[in-house]
């Protein structure tokens, strides 16, 4: 199966956003990641469910909502209005993890559980097939443009086998310092989705960069 390319928003220009979601709407990108942080779950804030409205009336393509929030199940149905078709909290913001998915599914959006770089991915064992997404994070979340976690690799590999031991369908995205160099190696350990932010929409030609990205191949 193709692997997904999915550019995130937090890098764009918020003075011309509505410009930079029609550049992925007319790229190879397939999803476009958005990322919710709260200032307390990550120490940074980003944008609420105005902006995610604003995205997703321009957005020809699956808004991929990334809860970096404290108390998510607070918010799922908010979300899901706003636009997303994936949501994804936080194994470590969720004490009800195996409720919250299902409130997730209960509005007709993916369902995902993002990792930090600490967490093992042994505690998705036992709701690993009520998943449609798992997102590591190869960089601690909170901010863009950080250094990629080689450790990241073998997270992937472990989560690879647990996926196909367990015969769910969920997909691997990887969060955090994906560029041109690394992005082969994630792929070929097992990743299905790349999001990419800083290295998109810093580049000369972001809508180049994406379709780079999408051609990879190992």
């Amino acid at each position: 199966m193709p692997h997904f390319i999915a550019p995130s928003v937090l890098a764009a220009n918020f003075g011309q956003l509505a410009t930079d979601v029609q550049m992925l709407n007319n790229s190879t990108a397939d999803w476009i990641h958005v990322d919710i942080m709260d200032g307390r779950f990550v120490p940074n804030i980003s944008f609420g469910f105005p902006v995610v409205q604003a995205i997703q009336k321009v957005a020809t393509k699956p808004l991929d909502v990334h809860l970096m929030i404290e108390q998510p199940e607070q918010y799922i149905e908010q979300f899901r209005a706003a636009g997303a078709e994936y949501i994804s909290v936080h194994y470590e913001a969720c004490p009800h993890l195996h409720r919250t998915l299902q409130q997730i599914k209960a509005t007709g959006a993916k369902a995902g559980v993002a990792l930090n770089p600490h967490t093992s991915v042994q505690v998705l064992a036992d709701v690993i097939q009520d998943l449609d997404l798992v997102i590591l994070m190869s960089v601690n979340p909170g901010f863009g443009g950080q250094k990629f976690i080689q450790h990241t690799y073998k997270k992937i590999e472990q989560l690879k086998a647990m996926i196909q031991e367990s015969q769910s369908a969920c997909l691997i995205e990887v969060d955090g310092g994906v560029n041109q160099e690394n992005a082969p190696a994630l792929l070929k350990a097992g990743a299905d989705v790349l999001v990419a932010g800083s290295f998109v929409f810093n580049s000369a030609n972001p809508t180049q960069t994406i379709q780079d990205l999408k051609q990879i191949s190992f």
